[in-house]
């Protein structure tokens, strides 16, 4: 069995992978684009890898040809992605048959965190305690408890569920909106797309968590946002795609929401004179809300848990479903 990896991420793991699965034939693709097998040159007609790590390092220069190679190998079984989602329609050669696909949940706790903190630094009155403090005034603020809130995620996987873990222990009441309005067991109530227009009046933070197909684009339009709770918070990790922006734009006007948290935009990076930037009420960042310092250890640890299991022919995690690449 052989794999192909990039210099970069091979030299990670590179110990961890030798004890994890010594017979595997591991080819590294250096740099310079020369091909090498336990240090030595390896001869290109002998290339017939089953196993692809899609890292970040994967794409710009650092790639090289690494994912051309991966689209056009007829060899290919499995392939692990860096990526939550695969909505991009560059995945697309990946959606084919006989192709095992599997995702990274490396991400899930950073993005978990950047969705809570703001929630919460918008849901406490920061700002206004900052500003009696600049005119130096003795001013209590009366405040509002998170475990007064609820919490409506829109998509429940592996982000979505981190995000609720975080929000329960505030004590706050946590909706997953999924495909299955079966009982998840984290949440307190499950529900469905469908059901969106009941249950947006009674949400306080919402926050967009779901993949970007046909069924989701422009989900957050006209009717979601009036819809919302007057004062409610929105917050998107997903992607831009998911938010008619010219809709949030006037709800936003409305106090529905009264406050935006944007990770993920239609176009990016942003325009420089796109309307975001100065709004009082929005939050940009330039999607980074997966740049936590541990995103990468857990995505090395992710893939060689990933090839534990390929190897020993066991269930693997976070499989992709075909109609899930490319969707976008």
């Amino acid at each position: 069995m052989q794999a192909l990896l990039l210099r970069a991420p091979y030299e990670r793991i590179a110990d961890r992978l030798a004890a994890l699965a010594p017979d595997l034939d591991v080819v590294v693709l250096e740099p310079d684009g020369g091909l090498t097998l336990r240090g030595a040159p390896f001869d290109p007609s002998g290339l017939k890898p089953d196993i692809w790590w899609l890292s970040l390092d994967a794409f710009g220069k650092r790639g090289g040809d690494y994912f051309p190679r991966l689209a056009a190998s007829p060899d290919a079984r499995w392939v692990q992605t860096a990526f939550a989602g695969l909505d991009n329609p560059m995945f697309k050669p990946l959606a084919r048959e006989g192709l095992t696909v599997t995702n990274s949940s490396a991400q899930a706790p950073a993005i978990a965190e950047y969705v809570t903190i703001h929630a919460l630094s918008l849901l406490h009155p920061i700002a206004q305690q900052a500003a009696h403090q600049a005119a130096r005034e003795w001013t209590p603020v009366n405040f509002r408890e998170v475990g007064q809130t609820r919490w409506l995620i829109v998509g429940f996987g592996n982000i979505g569920r981190e995000i609720a873990q975080r929000a329960k222990a505030f004590g706050a009441q946590v909706e997953a909106v999924r495909r299955s309005p079966d009982p998840e067991g984290l949440a307190d109530a499950v529900s469905t797309l469908a059901d969106l227009p009941r249950i947006l009046p009674q949400a306080d933070v919402v926050v967009l968590a779901c993949a970007l197909n046909e069924e989701t684009r422009d989900l957050a339009d006209a009717a979601f946002f009036a819809a919302m709770k007057p004062g409610a918070i929105l917050i998107n990790i997903g992607r831009g795609g998911l938010v008619d922006e010219d809709a949030l734009r006037a709800g936003l006007d409305r106090d529905q929401p009264a406050h935006a948290v944007l990770d993920v935009f239609k176009t990016e990076p942003l325009p420089v004179d796109a309307w975001f930037w100065d709004h009082p009420k929005v939050r940009v960042t330039p999607h980074a809300s997966n740049r936590g310092e541990l995103t990468g250890a857990r995505g090395d640890a992710l893939f060689l848990e990933n090839l534990r299991r390929y190897l020993r022919g066991e269930p693997m995690l976070n499989v992709t479903r075909a109609q899930d690449i490319a969707a976008g």
